[in-house]
């Protein structure tokens, strides 16, 4: 389906924070280089017949303050639009509002770099479970689909296949992989490494139903000596 190694080296990772009227939120940041230019991957990530060719299906207005709801997932309001450099929304979830940006930037050989932003009010003693992973490696996954999308446009995406892909054994070694990423953003921005190595465990062992692989990937992740951006 996918280059998991490629996949996973080729994408940015890292965490901040941000103080917001209602206190310090936490920021998380993916981003990735498509060989793409910025109008197509725009069109990608704004238009809604393409959108669930990647993504999942959605519904609602997606202009400028209209209400947007994907299916059995996140919904909100599009608060910002500049069209075909960013936007940002409402990302409301589970009775919580967090928010999310995305930012294209033409390059100067025509690729296109894809940035998304999540801004969310985590409480410690969830971000200590599960740490950044526990959305991170949700992002990843939809850039899979971005990859693959931008790479074959006019191709359905089939949601069963690309369930069967997250559960095989190369899909969940894609999903430790990811995981593990996370948790080397997390020690990055200060995080105590037992702590985020316990966290990332909890998040693999949740998407893929064991902890065993996070534990060989961590293995093999501390070997190697590849940049993860």
């Amino acid at each position: 389906m996918i280059d998991i190694d490629q996949q996973i080296s080729t994408v940015q990772r890292r965490l901040g924070s941000r103080v917001l009227e209602a206190g310090t939120a936490r920021v998380q940041t993916i981003a990735q280089t498509y060989p793409a230019a910025v109008e197509d991957v725009w069109d990608a990530c704004t238009n809604p017949e393409r959108i669930p060719r990647w993504f999942m299906p959605v519904s609602g207005d997606l202009r400028l303050h209209g209400r947007y709801q994907l299916e059995s997932n996140a919904g909100g309001v599009v608060e910002r639009c500049d069209p075909p450099k960013s936007f940002a929304a409402t990302w409301e979830f589970g009775g919580e509002v967090s928010w999310i940006e995305v930012r294209l930037a033409p390059l100067a050989d025509g690729q296109t770099r894809f940035e998304l932003e999540h801004v969310a009010h985590i409480d410690d003693t969830r971000w200590e479970q599960f740490g950044p992973g526990a959305t991170g490696v949700g992002w990843d996954l939809a850039l899979v689909g971005l990859t693959l999308h931008l790479s074959a446009p006019d191709v359905l995406v089939d949601p069963q296949a690309g369930e069967a892909w997250a559960a095989s054994a190369q899909g969940q070694r894609f999903i430790a992989r990811s995981s593990d990423q996370w948790r080397q953003a997390s020690v990055a921005a200060g995080t105590d490494p037992g702590q985020a190595t316990a966290a990332a465990a909890r998040t693999t062992a949740f998407y893929t139903g064991s902890g065993e692989v996070q534990q060989d990937v961590q293995a093999a992740d501390d070997d190697d000596t590849r940049p993860s951006a």
